[in-house]
């Protein structure tokens, strides 16, 4: 995984709530067991019609937003335990979701993916979508170190909570197994002296 400690981004604001896995990667695209690709469809069946038909009133493919955060509504990742959702949404590009409430899955997934989820206040929360939607070029810092959350020029911030070891995890550009294996001295000197 990549090392993240610091992220300063535009957003995307995507002001709906209760979104759940499937709709930020429908099942007909859950074949593949290979992470590539899953960028290419996530919300698939919002950003285009049936006919393959960019839908432009999605706020994806409106132009003026972009970068590396996604701010959602409330409830973000529920529904069912697919991972594919965090493949998608870093496939796409979003280092940071952030959310007034993520599912418990949805947000280990997410985190054992290099995603971080990025759970404040709902007043906060609507603050800064309000922020995004006057104005796209709105940038936000993510600080992991010192888990806070800003909105740069307006002296708007907040703390937010991520498991110590996942935390550890995400500065190093660790997985589960990268953990590991920097214990290796250690834990072969364990092995050794308890024979």
């Amino acid at each position: 995984m990549e090392k993240f400690k610091q992220l300063r981004s535009t957003a995307i604001p995507l002001d709906i709530e209760n979104i759940d896995t499937d709709q930020i990667i429908p099942a007909r695209f859950l074949k593949a067991t290979d992470k590539k690709g899953f960028g290419d469809n996530v919300f698939r069946d919002w950003r285009y019609d049936k006919n393959g038909n960019v839908n432009d009133s999605f706020i994806l493919n409106n132009k003026e937003y972009g970068g590396s955060i996604l701010v959602a509504g409330n409830n973000f990742g529920c529904g069912s335990s697919r991972e594919h959702a965090a493949w998608a949404l870093a496939g796409y590009g979003f280092k940071v979701i952030v959310s007034s409430y993520f599912a418990d899955i949805f947000k280990g997934n997410s985190l054992n993916n290099g995603l971080l989820p990025v759970q404040v206040s709902e007043i906060f929360l609507k603050k800064v979508m309000q922020l995004l939607k006057n104005d796209p070029k709105t940038e936000i810092e993510v600080d992991l170190e010192t888990q806070t959350i800003s909105v740069i020029g307006t002296g708007l911030s907040e703390t937010f909570e991520i498991d110590p070891y996942k935390k550890m995890c995400m500065l190093n550009g660790y997985d589960d197994i990268d953990f590991l294996l920097s214990k290796q001295e250690k834990i072969e000197a364990f092995e050794l002296n308890n024979l």
